[in-house]
């Protein structure tokens, strides 16, 4: 079996076993699907690896364990590759176009997750309950239209232009190295007080 053209330069990132042989699946998958859909302009193994997982790494460890969402998952960076870096993160890709859809389906199964939820649906369509972290890269939403994604207290974090402070939102630290990340925490609901309880006495 010919080895993947994507190995040399994962492991140049400094990526081992499992993560490199995971990552590799996924982006030889990604370059056997180019034909058939446009999922990145990257042409060649180590763009494929610079764009889709480098530019991934600096955030891989700022989710917190359990659920993440991935909004609009798309070529799979960041939540499948977030996925396969991490086996504490339990994902759910939404993916509205069909074709990305079954990419996406393919490519997580060839790479060893299986289980990852990969549905074929808008964020504003979902309706499973929200997580602790949810991802969006390269999508023009405002944060306002990802708060029922997230559960008071979790975290948004925002590849690409920041997108409008709104909703109940606050921006953290930069907690990431690189441009183009921002992170976000969605403010914990305060119950009024005399609120909790049975009646006063």
């Amino acid at each position: 079996m010919r080895a993947s053209p994507h190995v040399a330069p994962l492991e140049a990132l400094g990526l081992v076993a499992p993560a490199v042989g995971r990552l590799a699946t996924y982006l030889d998958t990604l370059a056997a699907w180019a034909g058939r859909v446009n999922l990145t302009g990257a042409r060649t193994p180590a763009e494929r690896v610079e764009r889709l997982v480098a530019s991934i790494l600096p955030v891989a460890e700022v989710p917190e364990p359990g659920t993440l969402i991935d909004v609009g998952s798309g070529n799979g960076s960041p939540g499948l590759v977030l996925a396969l870096l991490r086996d504490d993160l339990e994902i759910t890709l939404l993916e509205p176009r069909t074709r990305r859809w079954a990419f996406l389906r393919e490519a997580a199964r060839k790479a060893g997750r299986p289980h990852i939820r990969v549905l074929r649906a808008r964020h504003d369509a979902y309706a499973g309950e929200p997580a602790r972290t949810v991802t969006v890269r390269a999508l023009a939403l405002p944060l306002g239209e990802l708060a029922s994604l997230v559960r008071p207290g979790g975290q948004v974090i925002v590849l690409g232009r920041a997108p409008a402070l709104e909703g109940p939102f606050e921006p953290q630290p930069q907690v990431a190295s690189g441009r183009g990340v921002h992170i976000f925490r969605r403010c914990v609901e305060r119950v009024p007080r005399g609120t909790l309880g049975s009646e006063e006495t």
